[in-house]
């Protein structure tokens, strides 16, 4: 009985020690997945008939894949608009070479990204003709790709130009509007904008805005200019669509610098005229505005621009009757024909009442000591009168709020 007693706690120790070393082991093997979660060597993964490929470090964990080529424009693409982005792109790889030839048989100049995953021409490309790709890209998988195709640029039935109001290396006022006009409506106002840029220093807020029925196309920043900003503006219209079959004929460019900051303060119902320079009043002027039992002689309120300087002017207004009136120190604000302007017949009145056709009367020698220190682009603020600034006219642009004025961006 002893003996079989003895077996007995033999086992039950046996199968006590078997549990304690099966407890050790899995701990064991925790440990062992634990340090392998946390070490740096590398994971091997078999690759099977439904794996998708074999796993590659040196494509980040994607599988290797042959190169994919998107060509802009697409390949045998026709009536191409020389002025949109001319490019090719590689994806699952790298551009190795990549060459774009004339009708001439000439390579047209590009430029391949940094990573070599686009290119891109840095040249204009001709109206109708046909240009070729040829090249090679890599992909991940390590074998070649052939860039190939063809397209042909549009044969325009018409280029237009168009005039800009700002040129390099002048100074302007801190109202003044960059502004783009064409020669006739534009009908495909976002092509044109999106080839429209305005670079400043200081950073500034502005907007383009699309008036006078579509011919122009304005940018103005959201406040008047800060004193001393530079600006760089940009309008790469060559080759960009601009209307049915019209087509923009040379790119325009400028760079400016804005000046001190000025601001004319008008009032038809004081008769004065003052000039503000920095903040501080500089001039306080008796004037004479347009004659306010006349709409069509009333100075209109409103934010005018100066527009240009004249040491003389040759005023005539058939409707009142008078023509070739020549008059000293003139300064226009509106293209609907008002100046401020030197008018000794009109001394009289100065700083009284309004007797004149809409434009501002100051004495000859005021008239030259405003003129002197004005800037094309300053802002002329006119309030009192019974009438407001057409927007049909130039410039109208500081009539509208700033909400107003970006509605009328056709990329908005």
């Amino acid at each position: 009985m002893v003996g079989v007693q003895g077996s007995k706690g033999e086992a039950l120790r046996f199968t006590e020690t078997a549990r304690r070393r099966a407890a050790l082991a899995a701990l064991g093997l925790v440990a062992v997945l634990t340090l392998g979660a946390c070490s740096s060597e590398p994971t091997v993964s078999a690759s099977g008939p439904d794996s998708g490929g074999q796993i590659s470090g040196e494509t980040g964990g994607k599988a290797a894949a042959p190169a994919k080529l998107t060509y802009e424009p697409a390949a045998g693409a026709q009536d191409v608009a020389p002025g949109q982005p001319i490019k090719v792109s590689v994806a699952d790889g790298t551009l190795d070479q990549v060459v774009l030839t004339n009708p001439d048989g000439k390579q047209v100049a590009g430029q391949p990204s940094e990573d070599k995953k686009s290119w891109s021409t840095t040249e204009q490309l001709g109206y109708g003709k046909g240009y070729t790709w040829s090249g090679k890209a890599t992909g991940t998988d390590g074998k070649p790709v052939q860039i190939g195709g063809a397209f042909t640029t549009v044969k325009p039935r018409k280029q237009v130009g168009a005039n800009i109001n700002v040129f390099d290396g002048q100074t302007y006022g801190i109202a003044m509007p960059i502004t783009l006009t064409f020669p006739s409506k534009v009908t495909d106002k976002a092509s044109v904008e999106k080839a429209l840029s305005v670079e400043t220093t200081p950073k500034t807020e502005g907007s383009w805005a699309w008036v006078h029925d579509d011919t122009s196309v304005h940018w103005r920043p959201k406040a008047y200019w800060q004193p001393g900003t530079t600006v760089k503006f940009n309008a790469k219209i060559y080759g960009v669509k601009i209307g049915d079959g019209v087509y923009g004929k040379e790119d325009r460019s400028a760079s400016f610098t804005i000046g001190r900051s000025q601001v004319v303060k008008g009032n038809t119902q004081t008769h004065r005229l003052l000039v503000i320079r920095d903040g501080q009043q500089i001039a306080d002027y008796p004037a004479s505005y347009g004659l306010d039992a006349d709409p069509g002689r009333v100075t209109p309120s409103g934010t005018h621009v100066v527009m240009s300087k004249h040491d003389t002017y040759s005023m005539t207004n058939e409707r009142y009757n008078y023509e070739n009136i020549v008059v000293p120190s003139a300064v226009r604000f509106s293209t609907n024909g008002e100046f401020i302007h030197g008018y000794g017949p009109s001394i009289w009145a100065q700083g009284k009442k309004n007797i004149s056709h809409g434009c501002v009367n100051l004495a000859p020698a005021n008239a030259k000591a405003y003129m002197d220190g004005a800037l094309v682009g300053d802002p002329v603020e006119i309030e009192g009168s019974t009438q407001k600034i057409n927007r049909a006219r130039d410039y109208s642009d500081w009539t509208y709020d700033w909400a107003e004025w970006q509605g009328l961006s056709a990329l908005r």
